[in-house]
């Protein structure tokens, strides 16, 4: 009933708080035998990193992650891996006078509402910076992914009105924004520079996609793949909107547009982002997700008090004039907790099972 945990077969739960003196989680579920090193896991959290990138909060926090347990001599040995990554540039004196205060925008009325209490330290347990467990988890799955031939990539499409001309999966790796084209990179630092100077902050927009695909995997009715991997991908802070394949798109286009024709060399296209009836078609399993822009800002806006009453509110401390730079690697690790999970639930109930017709991207 916490709500701390995601998956069935292969299960992550994290703890911790942003301003606490650690934050970990515990993955159960893995398989044994697969090589897993901290080199492995810490190389998806340097590009979450705060502070790595000019662009980004300048909290520095060395996110280095410890494994406590679930892995000797290299290799996972079936059992929980414990994960430990500590916060050591916490500077909590920076929401001391707003710890009466409801940031809008923000969860510390809801947890109030919630629980009765709540750590006001930059956003205690809502806060992003758990999200670092989550990149920490989704390594570990991606790691036995790629066992089975799944490799899975995100990429920033959009950066407030800044939208990518031509997709360009290389250019993710060669510029700070995690951009799918090269050619917008002065504009989305002309952008974050205005947002800076103005001490505002803008939304963006990610696509992620999985490739080596089998199909199969899903559970009708309600554990359907999408409708998993949609939970999963919303549950990260600030996104308010999750698509699968062509998403909203679908509104406009005709049933005869729309529908993946198949052939016999396989499915002509991919609207339905590789699945259909809530189980995977072997296509690349695709999704984007928008996130909104931070309310942690620097104009002044109205509020109230845990007492009701009114006040004027300005989020100081260090914050993302655009949480969408660092999300990229965090929609990589949910989409790869969620397809493992399938993919080892499929494995237990169906590991027999021959499909009569079997396409390969």
């Amino acid at each position: 009933m916490a709500g701390n945990s995601i998956g069935q077969l292969f299960r992550v739960t994290t703890f911790g708080e942003s301003h606490g003196p650690a934050i970990g989680g515990v993955v159960d579920g893995c398989p044994p035998g697969v090589a897993l090193t901290e080199a492995d896991i810490q190389k998806q959290l340097e590009r979450r990193r705060p502070g790595a990138s000019r662009y980004t909060t300048a909290r520095r926090e060395a996110d280095q992650v410890r494994i406590l347990s679930g892995v000797f001599e290299g290799v996972t040995t079936g059992t929980p891996i414990g994960l430990l990554i500590e916060n050591q540039d916490q500077r909590s004196q920076d929401y001391s006078n707003i710890k009466d205060l409801y940031r809008p925008g923000h969860a510390d009325f809801t947890y109030d509402a919630k629980y009765g209490r709540r750590d006001y330290r930059g956003g205690g347990r809502s806060s992003a910076r758990e999200t670092a467990v989550r990149v920490a988890a989704g390594a570990i799955a991606m790691q036995v992914l790629a066992s089975k031939g799944v490799t899975i990539r995100a990429g920033m499409v959009q950066m407030g009105p800044i939208c990518v001309s031509e997709l360009d999966w290389d250019a993710v790796s060669e510029n700070e924004f995690f951009f799918a084209d090269n050619t917008q990179v002065e504009a989305l630092d002309r952008c974050i520079r205005d947002l800076k100077k103005a001490g505002d902050s803008v939304g963006a927009k990610i696509r992620v996609e999985a490739h080596g695909m089998m199909a199969g995997l899903g559970e009708p009715v309600f554990d359907r793949l999408d409708a998993d991997l949609a939970h999963s991908l919303m549950s990260i802070n600030a996104v308010k909107a999750v698509a699968i394949g062509d998403g909203f798109d679908v509104v406009t286009q005709k049933g005869s547009e729309h529908r993946d024709a198949i052939t016999p060399a396989g499915f002509s296209s991919n609207h339905a982002g590789g699945v259909l009836g809530g189980i995977s078609t072997g296509q690349p399993l695709t999704a984007e997700i928008a996130l909104k822009p931070t309310s942690s800002i620097g104009i002044s806006g109205a509020t109230i008090d845990n007492k009701g009453q009114s006040q004027q509110v300005v989020t100081k401390g260090r914050h993302d004039p655009c949480v969408g730079i660092r999300a990229v690697p965090i929609a990589e690790a949910m989409m790869a907790i969620t397809v493992l999970d399938h993919y080892l639930r499929q494995r237990a109930q169906n590991a027999e099972v021959t499909a009569p017709v079997q396409f390969h991207e």
